[in-house]
């Protein structure tokens, strides 16, 4: 990618092809581009956001939880 990519196109990549180019721009940023870094950048939160995602749709929904009784006692 020549240009910067705008978020619909950043979203719309797969998973492994978003790795792929987050390593690559990464390892130009540590090379001193400057501009490879905003790039970097945008593709390791759109991995985070999507793994964020990915866990959340694991956990089991969280059932009530009733009010719990005091313990001690009030005069």
């Amino acid at each position: 990618m020549t240009t910067v990519p705008t978020p619909s196109q950043i979203a719309s990549l797969d998973d492994e092809r978003l790795e792929q180019l987050a390593v690559g721009w990464r390892a130009q940023a540590l090379r001193g581009d400057r501009r490879a870094n905003g790039l970097a950048h945008a593709f390791e939160v759109e991995r985070r956001r999507r793994l964020r995602e990915s866990q959340l749709l694991q956990l089991d929904p969280l059932e009530p939880i009733a009010p719990r009784k005091a313990w001690w006692k009030f005069w």
